[in-house]
């Protein structure tokens, strides 16, 4: 699920079935809900006004990049004890430069592009049968590219003092990752979600909702629908830095054992972010809620945003 999400800095001249969680889980579960309840019950009040989520948040902000400008992303992340179900692989794994960018298209309209140029997986487990028979790793590493995501969003309703803002998202997988490496399904997903913001104060809270048509990698001919979701808050400390977390998934709808690759996924991410500029900096640690999840991880980048054309 690698999404973004918007209102970013702007440049000098711009305008501004759902599935159980397993026993074995519920305490992480349990430990991340309490962590964000606790997290929200601190907003106070605050005259500072909190901007819109971007990294290290995967949540998508309704707000879009002003016409004519684009925003640059970049940074890494370590995933700690990650699963692969379809190739049979655990470890650690390695994402860096993790890239994207979004384009103001129109007024209410953005595009955008997302994907990574190196994934290493440092093996620490392997099932005795894995059911992909593509796989070729016979190391105690594999690497590959990321796939490529491809998006648009388009903002509905503009935020009002007593209304959240709204908006919907659609993006597409492309599958770039290799099925060799285990780290890739060969497949193409489709995305399509609603989204809200509210601000709140110093407080912006950000929530989606959409639909995952996942192909089954195991059947070429065969798909499963997932929920998506996400709920995120970002809290002004500064004029300059944000106190920011999510909870970001899916849940398989299935209400069977899922084909392996599209089974519900769920992190936790609790950060920060400094503003300066255009430029923003963005760290964050990541708690994995499902078994197929990083048990812990880690994410830093930043963001630039600057006019690249004139709209005629």
């Amino acid at each position: 699920m690698n999404a973004r999400s918007s209102v970013r800095p702007n440049p000098p001249g711009a305008g501004g079935g759902l599935r159980m969680i397993p026993a074995c889980l519920s305490e992480r579960f349990r430990r991340a809900m309490v962590t964000i309840v606790v997290i929200l019950a601190l907003v106070s009040a605050s005259t500072v006004s909190a901007s819109a989520q971007q990294r290290p948040l995967v949540t998508e902000d309704p707000e879009t990049v002003n016409e004519g400008q684009m925003l640059v992303e970049a940074g890494f992340d370590y995933q700690y004890d990650i699963e692969f179900p379809v190739s049979g692989l655990t470890g650690n794994l390695l994402r860096v430069p993790l890239v994207g960018t979004s384009i103001g298209v129109g007024p209410r309209t953005e595009i955008q592009v997302d994907g990574g140029l190196f994934n290493r997986l440092s093996i620490i487990e392997r099932t005795p049968d894995p059911p992909s028979e593509s796989l070729d790793v016979t190391g105690d590493s594999t690497s590959s590219m990321q796939d490529l995501l491809v998006g648009a969003k388009i903002r509905l309703v503009t935020e009002g003092a007593s209304r959240p803002g709204f908006g919907v998202r659609f993006a597409t997988k492309l599958p770039l990752a290799s099925s060799e490496s285990g780290l890739g399904l060969d497949t193409t997903d489709f995305y399509a979600s609603l989204l809200a913001a509210k601000t709140v104060r110093s407080a912006r809270i950000v929530v989606n909702f959409g639909l995952g048509i996942l192909t089954d990698p195991t059947l070429g001919n065969s798909q499963n629908n997932v929920l998506t979701y996400g709920v995120s808050f970002a809290r002004a400390m500064t004029t300059s830095t944000e106190v920011v977390g999510e909870i970001n998934g899916r849940a398989d709808l299935s209400g069977d054992d899922p084909p392996p690759g599209t089974e519900s996924r769920s992190v936790f991410r609790i950060g920060a972010r400094y503003t300066r500029g255009t430029v923003r900096v963005d760290g964050a640690m990541l708690f994995g809620i499902t078994r197929s999840d990083p048990t812990f991880g880690l994410a830093a980048g930043l963001t630039y945003v600057f006019n690249a054309f004139q709209v005629p």
